[in-house]
């Protein structure tokens, strides 16, 4: 689910588990965006790096849907 600009701080879920993931930090590498996702709960585990998708105007986590917008947060 795209919304206008991801965030550090913001709760994805991963579309095929429904793990919550952390945003932990943005980055620019050459002409993309990348964010660095962290499993909530889970802070063992090794970060995963997701190329931020941008259509018309609102970003998206490809395979992620936005928390905040759902009612099951």
């Amino acid at each position: 689910m795209p919304v206008k600009k991801i965030q550090v701080g913001q709760v994805w879920k991963q579309d095929g588990t429904g793990d919550s993931f952390l945003v932990t930090k943005i980055y620019n590498e050459a002409l993309t965006s990348f964010a660095v996702l962290r499993k909530t709960g889970s802070e063992s585990e090794p970060p995963m790096r997701i190329k931020i998708a941008q259509t018309g105007g609102a970003a998206n986590l490809p395979g992620f849907s936005y928390t905040q917008q759902s009612d099951d947060f």
